[in-house]
């Protein structure tokens, strides 16, 4: 039974579920958006959203605390200078968890784990791949010209 157990084993022991969900962080931070399991997402959320409150608070004591979970410095960096003035009036709720559907291969439940206020920069990159993405449908949708439907 799992009485006053906390958090989820995801099918790892203790070590590798720590630095899973280290790199996983890590992974969001850098980019601002990771694509991973429902699971793994709430369990990283928690402690992205932890590392995000120690940087607001942007102490020696919390830069130390956030080193201890983060051993990349330009990580640690990045959240306490430029993360964590973006949630300055923000109290809690900086990551958001959407829901995708079933992965194709062993049907677990897929999920996008970002933080909830994006840069102009986070958003302009979103917006040509979609673009490119389109024009790549609409040029395989439309045959070049000289190409017959029909083979000779």
């Amino acid at each position: 039974m799992r009485h006053r157990q906390k958090g989820r084993k995801l099918g790892r022991k203790k070590s590798h579920r720590e630095i899973m969900l280290r790199n996983l962080v890590v992974s969001l931070f850098v980019n601002e958006s990771v694509r991973t399991t429902v699971a793994k997402a709430k369990e990283a959320r928690k402690l992205a959203e932890k590392l995000l409150t120690w940087g607001k608070r942007g102490d020696l004591h919390s830069r130390r605390l956030a080193l201890r979970y983060i051993s990349d410095s330009d990580v640690v960096k990045k959240i306490f200078d430029v993360l964590a003035p973006r949630f300055e009036k923000r109290n809690g709720g900086y990551t958001r968890i959407v829901k995708l559907g079933p992965r194709r291969g062993d049907n677990a439940e897929m999920a996008i784990l970002e933080l909830t206020e994006k840069t102009a920069e986070v958003e302009e990159k979103k917006a040509a791949r979609k673009a490119k993405k389109a024009a790549r449908k609409r040029a395989e949708a439309e045959p070049e010209e000289g190409e017959t439907s029909e083979e000779e």
